[in-house]
């Protein structure tokens, strides 16, 4: 017993086949696969949006770590302290910042910009 797999036919226009859009019956003519334009297009704006890549939203990050504070009394600066060191007292926000590669002093994004950085 041999087992056949239904293909769909090349170009036999009184052979019945199955759109695979909304499966619905169906006589090709020539070598169409879809019963319609409608079902033509689904298939065209399924395969487009396959290979979209998924959008992906960050987790909010804390801002505590990235803020730069600076004392009023002494004019330290820290990165995400807000209590100095030295004084023992709570600094004020300069502003999102980090470790200057240089010197590794702690400096603000917009002081290196001249722009104001809105979080």
């Amino acid at each position: 017993m041999t087992i056949h797999h239904a293909e769909p036919p090349s170009c036999h226009d009184t052979v019945t086949m199955t759109c695979p859009v909304c499966q619905r019956p169906f006589k090709p003519v020539g070598r169409q696969i879809y019963c319609g334009d409608p079902c033509k297009a689904a298939a065209y704006r399924r395969r487009r949006d396959a290979h979209k890549a998924p959008i992906v939203i960050p987790k909010a990050r804390p801002r505590r770590p990235i803020t730069v504070y600076e004392c009023d009394s002494c004019g330290e600066r820290a990165l995400g302290e807000q209590r100095c060191e030295t004084c023992s007292t709570f600094m004020r926000r300069i502003g999102i910042g980090g470790s200057c590669p240089a010197c590794d002093a702690p400096v603000a994004i917009h002081e290196l910009v001249d722009q104001e950085v809105t979080t």
